[in-house]
């Protein structure tokens, strides 16, 4: 039975930065599959899992604005740590433009496939 009370976004958010780190730690350390293939892949997944998560437990789609701040909290919060990825980064060996542009767009995959699994248009209509 679904609830009146508003969910609370921010679990959803921790939950998929939470399960992205872990999908990245698995996927590029023990199984070695690196690159812009598993960046999506894992990005993909971490989304589904989202929207599965999101409508298995609130038995509805989001709302324009429960979306919004999902994305928004999950971007940032993933965005911080590819900050000190990139800073880590730095220190070793400075990347160029262009290493700093795919590092960026590897980050970008994320907020945007998490907004795609969250729409409206994947949810069943009750």
């Amino acid at each position: 039975m679904p609830s009146d009370a508003p969910p609370a976004l921010a679990r959803y958010a921790f939950a998929g930065v939470i399960a992205a780190v872990l999908a990245n730690l698995l996927l590029r350390a023990f199984v070695r599959v690196g690159g812009v293939f598993a960046t999506v892949f894992i990005a993909t997944l971490v989304a589904a899992g989202l929207a599965f998560g999101f409508r298995l437990l609130e038995h509805r789609a989001p709302h324009p604005g429960e979306r919004w701040r999902i994305v928004l909290l999950y971007g940032v919060v993933l965005g911080v740590l590819y900050l000190a990825l990139l800073g880590l980064m730095r220190l070793q060996e400075a990347p160029g433009p262009m290493g700093t542009l795919l590092f960026v767009l590897h980050y970008l995959c994320y907020p945007l496939l998490a907004y795609a699994c969250l729409s409206p248009r994947l949810f069943p209509r009750p």
